[in-house]
């Protein structure tokens, strides 16, 4: 919910928060154990557009406004061919790599909850993932992102080209 300072009413907000992963962090003092909190947020308006943000903060809900502040400053764009992606892609980051197929339509999402949340909010309704190798939520959210970087539209690749769509394929 996003407040509008003219109206003074809140009105809704065109994105959609997830809350992909909250850690909690221990530090040892002298009373005790100081807890402090890490929320991984990913934002989109289900129209090819998502943000993923990570907050930390002593408190959960503290966390996660920060994560989600930060997402929605840090937008990009989802190249999509109807309801699924162009073509097939990998991303990789540290030890985590992701790979992700266009699926024909009524397949829906086959991913794992990191890439799921992403997807969903981007507006990607028929996908197929794959996570090949480590399943930290860290990594495996900046290797879905490094992947959809990699993602190019039929119409990009063509005029770079300096060509048409059916002239490529012809």
């Amino acid at each position: 919910m996003a407040f509008s300072k003219q109206s003074g009413r809140q009105e809704e907000s065109e994105f959609e928060d997830r809350v992909i992963h909250i850690n909690r962090c221990a530090k040892v003092v002298k009373g005790g154990r100081r807890f402090s909190f890490a929320a991984i947020v990913v934002v989109g308006d289900k129209k090819g557009q998502f943000g993923v943000g990570l907050g930390k903060a002593g408190e959960v809900p503290e966390a996660i406004k920060k994560a989600s502040k930060q997402a929605r400053k840090n937008l990009l764009r989802v190249p999509m061919e109807g309801h699924t992606i162009p073509h097939e892609v990998k991303g990789r980051f540290g030890a985590s790599q992701i790979l992700m197929k266009p699926a024909p339509e009524g397949t829906g999402i086959i991913a794992s909850s990191s890439v799921r949340a992403i997807l969903e909010v981007a507006g990607v309704k028929n996908i197929l993932t794959k996570s090949l190798r480590r399943d930290n939520p860290h990594n495996v959210v900046r290797a879905t992102i490094e992947a959809i970087k990699q993602l190019r539209s039929f119409s990009d690749i063509a005029a770079a080209r300096g060509k048409t769509v059916p002239e490529m394929f012809a």
